[in-house]
């Protein structure tokens, strides 16, 4: 069906589409990838001349390419604009249209002011059409307001759609059947046990920490669900969720004499300076180097021991960093922004999951890959100013009431003098420009292969989906345990 010629190149855009979407891209990769290659070269090499009137087309073919990596020009839509420079009022009317032009418009870059502009048009009219849309139609926009495809999780995404999807009077029978038939597998596939954490015992030993085993699981099926991840996925889900304890340990409940003791023992990397920790930190440091030394043991036997060592270090890394907030709290210091970002984009754990996230996925990761994410790129950068600014904006309050460093709300508003929603309108252009920059850098040419890309870019999505309303990791009761049960509990039917 993807490969096969067809007159109408909507119809092949719309199937690609659908399989994206119903979260079955990962089967067809060189099959998307050569057709929209194609499409992408006779529309760029002077072969094809005609200008396309017809929104809904335009829009979804320039989102198409766009995620695939293919600089599609922006200057496509100026095509729907009056002779005052406005997006036609007239546009309204074609809604499918609209939609993806909404969609499209995530994926700008910066300069491209006519997405700027887009994307105000679509949401603004969105808003002020709800109530007069019919049900099947006000769904699918509420929920792309709520969250669009570009920066939506993609096995949750699927889960979505499927209902929207079947509601087409033109679906096709075969290819949702398929969809829902490999979403049930791969829910059915996930662990069925949490025996490793059980045996670990940190709701007994570490009462004050978040006990979120589950809910790491989610935030690592965000980053890769595909089956040949598996190992990789194993690997990270321990890592953050020990990450979780010790940012607890850090920020919730030890003494500054005691984070001293456990960050030099991090350090050390030695089980022979366990003795020196009270109890509690006992038990997660040792609980800390078993899990690294089995992802040591998997790399040996792979021959990629090098990969250990990123992992480590990245590990002590983050830990420094919280060493040096958790003196910031104890002094009671509220530091500048310049002071605080630097930090926090470290303490936010993206840097350091970014990098223990390549150790478990196979061949196309190479130490040049580590090394270039050690340089700081700028997609790793715009994942942690997605995770921290959001995180900020919606749990500075809570977290300021129980006891915790300042955050970039409290830093902002100190050093400019400006109110709390002043401050929440610039982080969110911050944000904005994040993501800016990381589809930028997901263009060809890439620094390194998609797949790796891809990775931070969904570190982002998890943060775009937990963290838009409230802290939905800490209050996990709210809106992630019902992505938990759509995603692994409750059966699709089929």
């Amino acid at each position: 069906m993807l490969m096969v010629s067809v007159e109408v190149p909507l119809e092949k855009l719309e199937l690609i589409d659908a399989v994206q979407r119903l979260g079955l891209s990962y089967h067809f990769e060189n099959e998307i990838d050569n057709v929209l290659q194609q499409m992408y070269e006779s529309e760029n090499d002077g072969d094809n001349k005609e200008v396309y009137n017809d929104l809904y087309y335009v829009a979804l073919r320039f989102r198409l390419l766009r995620q695939q990596g293919y600089k599609a020009s922006c200057c496509v839509f100026d095509e729907f604009k009056d002779n005052e420079g406005n997006f036609r009022e007239s546009l309204i009317t074609n809604m499918r249209g609209l939609l993806n032009l909404y969609q499209a418009a995530h994926l700008r870059i910066h300069g491209e002011h006519v997405l700027d502009e887009a994307l105000a048009f679509t949401a603004t009219h969105f808003e002020s059409m709800m109530t007069q849309l019919s049900p099947p139609l006000a769904a699918q926009v509420s929920h792309a307001l709520k969250q669009p495809i570009h920066k939506g999780l993609p096995r949750l995404e699927a889960r979505s759609y499927f209902s929207f999807y079947q509601e087409d009077p033109l679906h096709n029978e075969v290819l949702l059947a398929l969809s829902k038939i490999r979403f049930q597998l791969i829910a059915e596939s996930a662990p069925k046990g949490t025996q490793w954490w059980k045996d670990l015992e940190f709701s007994e030993k570490l009462p004050f920490a978040r006990d979120r085993v589950v809910e790491c699981y989610f935030w690592i099926l965000g980053v890769y669900f595909e089956p040949e991840y598996y190992m990789a996925r194993r690997f990270l889900t321990k890592v953050i969720a020990m990450t979780s304890i010790i940012d607890d340990i850090y920020d919730v409940y030890g003494t500054l004499e005691e984070l001293e003791l456990f960050t030099e023992a991090v350090e050390r990397w030695d089980i022979g300076a366990i003795y020196k920790l009270p109890e509690y930190m006992k038990h997660a440091f040792q609980a800390l180097l078993d899990v690294y030394a089995e992802i040591e043991e998997k790399m040996i036997s792979e021959g990629r021991s090098y990969r250990f060592y990123y992992a480590r270090e990245a590990m002590k890394n983050q830990v420094r960093a919280y060493f040096h907030e958790a003196k910031w709290f104890h002094q009671q210091y509220i530091p500048t922004m310049d002071e605080y970002m630097p930090l926090a984009l470290v303490t936010c754990g993206y840097s350091m999951l970014a990098t223990t996230s390549l150790v478990g996925m196979g061949d196309i990761v190479t130490k040049e890959t580590f090394e270039w994410l050690l340089s700081g790129p700028k997609i790793v950068k715009g994942s942690a100013v997605v995770n921290r600014l959001m995180d900020d904006m919606v749990s500075h309050k809570f977290e300021q009431k129980r006891g915790h460093v300042a955050s970039a709300i409290e830093c902002y508003m100190k050093q400019h003098g400006v109110k709390e929603e002043e401050t929440i309108i610039q982080f969110q252009k911050q944000v904005a420009d994040a993501w800016k920059d990381m589809n930028e850098e997901c263009l060809y040419p890439t620094s390194v292969p998609m797949p790796i890309l891809t990775r931070v870019v969904n570190l982002a999505r998890v943060i775009d989906v937990l963290y838009k309303d409230e802290d939905g990791y800490t209050h996990a009761n709210v809106v992630l345990k019902d992505y938990v049960a759509s995603l692994l509990i409750e059966p699709v039917q089929i």
